[in-house]
């Protein structure tokens, strides 16, 4: 199963560089890297990156994450997978621009 990770250039960049990372200073600061699934991403964009430019989504393959990755309950009591160690470029199946127009973000047609 594939999740999905939305990273602004700056996160990207340093994930790209270093081969792993902590993820955004929300996932620093709350221990873990937050992820969303398919029919999440869309909310947790509109939620996290309204207007926001220049990400981009990171699908993951959420089985190759073994025990690091948790689905604990948060926005509405829903699951969402939470990863307990640092994202790793060998994580990454494949990466997409986020564009927003129109005032929303163009998810890829992989997720359609």
């Amino acid at each position: 199963m594939l999740i999905y990770k939305i990273f602004r250039a700056d996160e990207w960049a340093t994930l790209q560089a270093q081969g792993a990372s902590d993820g955004a200073p929300i996932d620093i600061s709350d221990g873990y890297v937050h992820f969303s699934t398919a029919k999440q991403a869309a909310e947790t964009a509109t939620k996290h990156f309204s207007g926001v430019e220049g990400l981009t989504l990171l699908a993951c393959d959420a089985d190759a994450m073994g025990d690091d990755l948790k689905w604990e309950a948060s926005r509405g009591g829903a699951l969402f997978p939470h990863l307990y160690r640092k994202i790793r470029m060998t994580d990454v199946v494949w990466s997409r621009p986020l564009p927003f127009v129109g005032e929303v973000h163009q998810f890829p047609k992989e997720m359609k």
